[in-house]
């Protein structure tokens, strides 16, 4: 039986903090607790990359990640994202969504990746979405996306 502790982290940008079970998967307090539903819950193992976010701006399965790992940690998802970030206009351009669910952890997965290289080749593009899964589009549409995506000047908005 755990016993909860005081949470603080840096959630999108804001201090935040709140009295968790330590073993909570952070991908239920976000969603239950926090009422931050754009990951989404694919497999449940970290196989899919639905629940990507970005943990002191590495990309993380949230599924897989623990609450009291966050302890004075910065997370971001997707809703952390500014709505001006070019993935989401290349992500719309591209047709590269359809059902929805593989799309927030595609679209964290390829913002970390822009912001360690802001100009990366399509087999590193294809490299760095290889945890995400996406069942309905082929990803070609989702590769032309953050390939479109990283020509926007200055490769990212902040």
């Amino acid at each position: 039986m755990s016993t909860d502790i005081t949470l603080r982290l840096t959630l999108n940008g804001q201090p935040v903090e709140c009295v968790v079970d330590p073993t909570r998967r952070v991908l239920d307090l976000l969603r239950e607790d926090l009422g931050l539903t754009g990951s989404k819950e694919g497999c449940g193992e970290g196989e899919c990359g639905a629940c990507a976010v970005l943990l002191d701006g590495a990309m993380v399965n949230s599924c897989l990640l623990l609450a009291g790992q966050l302890q004075d940690a910065a997370l971001r998802t997707i809703e952390g994202l500014p709505t001006d970030d070019p993935l989401f206009e290349a992500f719309a351009r591209a047709g590269a969504t359809q059902c929805g669910i593989c799309t927030p952890g595609m679209v964290v997965a390829a913002r970390a990746l822009l912001d360690r290289e802001p100009a990366p080749s399509r087999e590193r593009i294809r490299e760095a979405l290889a945890g995400n899964l996406c069942r309905c589009t082929g990803y070609v549409r989702i590769l032309d996306a953050v390939e479109a995506a990283a020509r926007v000047p200055s490769g990212r908005a902040s």
